[in-house]
C-alpha cells in the first residue's frame, strides 16, 4: 500500500541551532499544517519525509499488512530460537562480548541493558524534527519485518511522533556503523526511563513527559527489541534527509544570487545558450542554464545596449569562469541531489540491521548475521554533497569579490560605496564575511568517510564516521547561507547604484522579482551606516522563503511558455 501524506504550508519558523554553527544557522524549523502517514516498509518518498520534517503535527501508523507481517515473522523468529539458534543480541551478548550466552531469564533484561550502555553520546541534541523523522524511519524500516520484532514496537515509536514527544538525542558518538548512542536515547525514552524527552517546547525526564502526553509510561523490550532500535544508520539518514532539504533550497537561491549578479555586471548571456549545455548532456547542467534564461528574460542590462550604458566601448566577447561556468558548478550541485533523493528513498526501505531473519521452506526461520547496518553509502554520498556545497562556496565567495572591483564589476563604484566613494567605504567588510568562512568550508569538506577508526577491540575494526559527515555538511550549510546572502545583498547594491543609468532598460524577468523583494526589507546603501543589521535581514531573508518563491515563480512562467 501506497504511503500518504498530507500537504503542508504557511510560513517557516526558527529551529535550533546546532553546535560550532556559522553565526546565523538559518535551519528552518517546521510549518504549520499536518502530515498524515501510512507506513508498509516500502513505499516512503522523500516527498513525505520532507512533510515528517516540515509539519506541525504528524500522524503515523502501520498499514494492517505491515503488522500482519510483522506478527507472522516475530513468531518464526521465536521458533527458531526454540530450534536452538543462537543469535546476536537475541540470546547471545553484543560486540566484543557476543560469544557470551545468554539465559532465558537474562533475555529481556539484556534488552535494557543494551540501551543503558549504549546511551553515551555527548554534545547539543539534533533538531526536533530531525529526532522525529528517524523515529518514523526506523519505524518504517521495522515495518518490513525482517527484524523480527513486534508490531507493537514500531507503534510505540511511532506513539511518540504522533503525541508529540521528540527524544533528546546527542549528535556525538555515533561512528556511522548504526546510530547506537542517538537511538539509545530514543529508545530509553520509548521505554519511559529518564532519558530526557521534548514535549510542547519542554524537556524533562521521559517517565514524567510520557504521561503528560497522554502515553503509557513504560513499554517493556522483549527479546531482540533493543538491537533493532539501535542498529541501522537511521539518525544519519534523517538528518541527511534535513541537510538535503535545505541543499535543494540553497541550490535554488544560488540560482537567484547568479542571476542578480548577471543584471548587476551585464554579464553575456551567450553564456547560458541552450545549445552549448546539450552538447555537454549532463541533465543538473541543463536544468540550470533553462532556469538562467527565465530569470534573466527580458533583461535590457545584459545588452550591448546596456554595456554601452556602463561605459563598455568594445565587445565584452565573454565573461570570466566564475559566471560561463557557473550553470557547470550548479548543475554538478543538482545532480549529486538527484543521486541522494534516489538513495535516501532507498534507505528509508531497507531492512538496515543486524541480524534479519528469513523465512526458509519447510524448516524454521533463519537468522541471518551481517552488516546492514553500515551506513557506508551514506557517508560517502553524504561527503560529496559536502563538497558541492564548499565549491559553491568559494563560487560565490568570489562572484561577491568581483562586486568591489571597478574594473571585475565592469564600471560599478569602487566597494560599491554609495555618496562620495572614498568618504564612503561601502560594501568591503560585508564582503570579507564571506572570505572568512570560505576556509572554515573548505576544511569542513574534508571527508570524514575516509578516516575509518577501529573500535570495540577489533569487532568493529571500520567505522564509516558518517556522523561526523553529516554534521560538517549541516555546518557548511550554515555557511554557505550567509555566503549565497552576501552575494545576493551586494549585488542588489550594485543594481541600485547603477539603475538611473539603466533608465529604461528592464531588469530580467526574475532579476526584478528577487531584487524587489530584497528591497522590501533592506534599503539601498547611501552614506555609510551600520551593516551588521543589513546582513542580518539579509541572512533572514535567505532562509526564509520569499526569495525561493521568486526563483520559483520566474520558472513556472519559463514551464507556461515551455510547448
Amino acid at each position: 500500500m501506497a504511503v500518504v501524506a498530507a500537504l503542508v504550508s504557511s510560513s517557516v519558523a526558527g529551529a535550533p541551532a546546532r553546535p560550532a554553527a556559522a553565526p546565523a544557522a538559518g535551519v528552518p524549523g517546521p510549518r504549520a499544517g499536518k502530515a498524515d502517514l501510512l507506513l508498509d516498509g516500502d513505499s516512503l518518498t522523500l516527498g513525505q519525509m520532507f512533510a515528517v520534517l516540515d509539519a506541525s503535527r504528524v500522524s503515523v501508523r502501520l498499514t494492517e499488512g505491515a503488522r500482519a507481517r510483522m506478527r507472522r515473522n516475530r513468531a518464526g523468529a521465536l521458533g527458531a530460537l526454540r530450534s536452538g539458534a543462537r543469535v546476536y543480541g537475541w540470546n547471545q551478548a553484543l560486540g566484543p562480548l557476543k560469544d557470551r550466552e545468554l539465559t532465558q531469564a537474562e533475555q529481556r533484561r539484556f534488552q535494557r541493558n543494551i540501551l543503558l550502555s549504549n546511551a553515551a553520546g555527548t554534545g547539543a541534541p539534533f533538531p526536533p524534527q530531525v529526532a522525529r523523522l528517524a523515529l518514523v524511519l526506523r519505524a518504517n524500516q521495522m515495518a518490513r519485518g525482517r527484524m523480527g520484532v513486534r508490531p507493537q514496537l514500531a507503534e510505540r515509536l511511532l506513539d511518540l511522533v504522533n503525541a508529540g514527544v521528540t527524544p533528546e538525542m546527542p549528535q556525538i558518538g555515533s561512528l556511522g556503523i548504526g546510530d547506537l548512542q542517538p537511538m539509545a536515547e530514543a529508545g530509553l525514552v520509548a521505554i519511559g526511563e529518564e532519558a530526557p524527552a521534548r514535549y510542547r517546547g519542554v524537556v524533562g525526564p521521559a517517565s514524567r513527559v510520557l504521561p503528560r502526553a497522554g502515553l503509557a509510561r513504560s513499554f517493556t523490550l522483549e527479546q531482540g527489541e533493543a538491537l533493532a532500535v539501535i542498529s541501522g544508520s537511521t539518525v544519519v539518514a534523517a538528518d541527511f534527509v534535513h541537510a538535503l532539504r535545505r541543499a535543494e533550497r540553497l541550490a535554488g537561491l544560488a540560482e537567484g544570487g547568479l542571476a542578480l549578479f548577471m543584471d548587476a555586471t551585464g554579464a553575456e548571456a551567450a553564456a547560458l545558450d541552450a545549445r552549448t549545455h546539450a552538447e555537454r548532456h549532463i541533465p543538473g547542467e541543463t536544468g540550470v542554464a533553462a532556469r538562467m534564461r527565465a530569470l534573466v528574460a527580458g533583461s535590457g542590462w545584459m545588452t550591448d545596449a546596456g554595456r554601452r550604458r556602463r561605459g563598455e566601448t568594445h565587445d565584452r566577447v565573454q565573461d570570466a569562469v566564475s559566471v560561463r561556468a557557473a550553470p557547470h558548478i550548479l548543475g554538478a550541485l543538482r545532480e549529486a541531489l538527484a543521486d541522494d533523493r534516489t538513495v535516501l528513498e532507498r534507505e528509508a526501505g531497507s531492512s538496515t540491521s543486524n541480524p534479519l531473519v528469513f523465512p526458509v521452506l519447510g524448516g524454521p526461520d533463519e537468522f541471518l548475521m551481517g552488516g546492514n547496518y553500515d551506513g557506508d553509502l551514506l557517508a560517502h554520498e553524504i561527503d560529496r554533497l559536502n563538497g558541492h556545497i564548499a565549491d559553491v562556496g568559494v563560487l560565490y565567495e568570489q562572484l561577491s569579490a568581483r562586486l568591489l572591483s571597478p574594473v571585475w564589476s565592469y564600471g560599478l563604484p569602487a566597494s560599491l560605496a554609495g555618496g562620495k566613494v572614498g568618504l564612503n567605504s561601502g560594501m568591503v567588510q560585508v564582503q570579507t564575511v564571506a572570505t572568512a568562512l570560505v576556509p572554515e568550508m573548505q576544511v569542513r569538506a574534508y571527508p570524514p568517510s575516509v578516516l575509518s577508526r577501529p573500535a570495540k577491540t577489533g569487532q568493529e575494526d571500520h567505522n564509516t564516521m558518517a556522523m561526523a559527515s553529516v554534521r560538517a555538511l549541516q555546518e557548511n550549510l550554515d555557511r554557505l547561507e550567509v555566503v549565497i546572502a552576501v552575494e545576493m545583498l551586494m549585488s542588489a547594491q550594485g543594481i541600485d547604484l547603477i539603475r538611473a543609468r539603466m533608465d529604461g532598460l528592464p531588469l530580467g524577468a526574475g532579476t526584478a522579482l528577487l531584487w524587489r523583494a530584497i528591497r522590501r526589507r533592506i534599503p539601498p546603501l547611501g552614506d555609510d551606516r551600520w551593516m551588521s543589521p543589513d546582513l542580518d535581514a539579509m541572512i533572514r531573508l535567505v532562509a526564509g522563503g520569499e526569495l525561493l518563491d521568486a526563483v520559483r515563480r520566474a520558472d513556472a512562467g519559463r514551464l507556461r511558455r515551455t510547448p
